[in-house]
This record gives C-alpha cells, structure tokens and sequence, in this order.
C-alpha cells in the first residue's frame, strides 16, 4: 500500500472517529426540560382557598360538618342569659339533666354532677334543664351546688320539658353520638357516673 493511500485512510478514521465523539457529547449530559404544559398537566391542582401549606407539611384535611341530629336541633338561654345552641353539641354524646330548684332528689344528684361534668365537659357534655320554679330559686340552687361551671338552660316556660316529654323531676336523657335517646328517667349518682364515664370510652 502507498504511503498517500495510508495517510488517506487515517484521516478518514480521524473523522469517523470525530464523529462519534461528537454523537457521544450529544448524549451525554441533562435531558431536555419537558414543555410547560406537560408540567402543568402532570402536577395537581392548587387548592383554591385556604393558606398555603409550609413547605414538607402535609396537607390539611378538609373539615366535614358534623350532621345535626333532630334531638339537637333546639336553642335556648342559660340562666345567665347566654344564648344556648345543641348544635354545637353534635357528633357527641349528651346529657340533659331536667331538674326543679325545690326537688330534693335534684338537690342530692346535684353534688354528682357538679363533681363529674367538669371533668367530662369536652367528651359528655352534661346540660341542665331547670324547670318548674321561678328563676330566682334557679339560681340559688346553681349557686348553693357549685353548678355554674354547667350549662344550665332556664326553661320555665317548659318548652324542653315538653318537647322531650319529661314528666317529672329528676330525669336524666342520654343522647348518644348519632342523636338517639338511650335513656330517659331516673338515674342515682353512682350509677350517672358509671354511664357517663362509658360514653366517654
């Protein structure tokens, strides 16, 4: 083979070989970014309202309204005046504690629920529902049992006591979590504690 013929074939490989280099160089090295759209359609929507979540927080669940039960559908006013709404109360069990300020029976549940509604106000709210007297006793009978920690509603005019059909003084009605009575009558302190304490689970 002639020496031109030699140097004509390197530089042949020479370019061949430039060439692949130069395919290699393409390949490596980052991806093109994919276009704008395509981005937009892989990421979820943003959420329309609301603050925005701190970087690496999860994401907030959305809160869903607790249904009203029919039993807990009522307003009323507390002995000092304080608008009242069971709604407030639902998706929890409740308490009514219907009582008179001249019932001696009341008088010695009084000292159990002054003890044990306190203590279970934010899991079994214990609501008093005082009745057949004027609203001054009411009042006094709150003050003498340590009461005022409870809600106690003024229903002189007997509008709970009808609307639940309480017949007599003392009656305790249970509601459970979905809004169903799951008691209605008597109920000794002992015995109050022992299903309060259930409920709170």
């Amino acid at each position: 083979m002639s020496r031109r013929t030699t140097v004509a074939h390197r530089a042949t490989a020479a370019v061949a070989v430039a060439a692949l280099l130069g395919v290699a160089s393409c390949a490596v090295g980052p991806e093109p970014a994919p276009p704008v759209t395509a981005v937009a359609a892989a990421s979820p929507a943003a959420p329309t309202t609301g603050p925005a979540a701190p970087s690496g927080a999860p994401a907030a669940t959305p809160v869903v309204p607790t249904r009203v039960p029919e039993t807990l559908t009522f307003t009323a006013k507390t002995l000092d005046g304080t608008r009242f709404s069971a709604a407030e109360l639902a998706g929890k069990p409740v308490v009514l504690w219907f009582w008179a300020p001249w019932c001696a029976t009341c008088a010695s549940q009084a000292w159990t629920v002054a003890e044990i509604a306190p203590k279970y106000r934010d899991t079994v709210p214990i609501v008093g529902v005082a009745g057949l007297g004027e609203q001054k006793a009411m009042k006094e009978f709150v003050t003498e049992f340590d009461l005022a920690g409870t809600p106690q509603l003024d229903d002189r005019a007997g509008a709970l006591w009808r609307r639940f059909e309480v017949v007599e003084q003392s009656t305790f009605l249970i509601i459970d979590r979905d809004g169903r009575v799951v008691h209605q009558g008597f109920l000794d302190g002992e015995s109050l504690s022992r299903r309060v304490a259930e409920l709170a689970g």
